[in-house]
């Protein structure tokens, strides 16, 4: 279905347009008539569902950070071992980095238009929370020693391949970085 359907609703069709426009082209250069236009509803739609652009960029980032998490776990259900459970997430992302249109992590692009205090760094900074506490659980759950120092360290590993996998066009980082994770992960046991 379209971004521009008339079955889906002016909060569908405004996420969906915010969410293409947003990710190939950033949330400070894509302006609010663009995503408006794009959507095919009235400004006011806009106003009265989300009440401000930050408001939809919150509602953007959001929805993407629900995708990742929904994501990985569905990735993650497949595994019965912890440790193939931890190394899983690296398999998550090289699979997401193989998709036509792969522009990295869309938390990391906009965190780099925007000032720190703006609602940006707050939802980069919930979901990196969420990968943070992934990481944390599945190392205590594969027996480390010190599952909250594994998890910064896989957490580097995480951010440094997303970034390569955007560099490089291509899902040879994160395969990569499951390597050195499993390297990491024989160290902490």
């Amino acid at each position: 279905m379209s971004v521009t359907s008339p079955r889906r609703s002016a909060r569908e069709r405004l996420l969906d347009a915010a969410d293409e426009l947003f990710y190939a082209e950033g949330v400070h250069t894509v302006g609010i008539d663009r995503v408006i236009e794009h959507a095919g509803v009235a400004k006011a739609s806009l106003y009265s569902t989300f009440g401000s652009k930050d408001e939809l960029v919150r509602a953007y980032l959001q929805r993407r950070h629900e995708e990742r998490r929904d994501r990985i776990t569905r990735s993650l259900d497949r595994f019965d071992d912890p440790r193939d459970r931890l190394l899983g997430v690296f398999d998550s992302l090289a699979d997401t980095a193989r998709q036509t249109g792969f522009r990295g992590c869309a938390f990391y692009n906009a965190s780099a238009e925007r000032h720190p205090s703006s609602v940006v760094q707050e939802e980069a900074d919930a979901t990196r929370a969420w990968t943070r506490s992934l990481f944390t659980d599945l190392a205590r759950k594969a027996g480390a020693r010190d599952p909250e120092a594994l998890a910064a360290q896989l957490m580097i590993l995480y951010d440094g391949s997303t970034a390569g996998a955007r560099l490089d066009r291509g899902a040879g980082a994160p395969e990569l970085a499951r390597a050195m994770a499993s390297a990491l992960l024989d160290a902490a046991l």
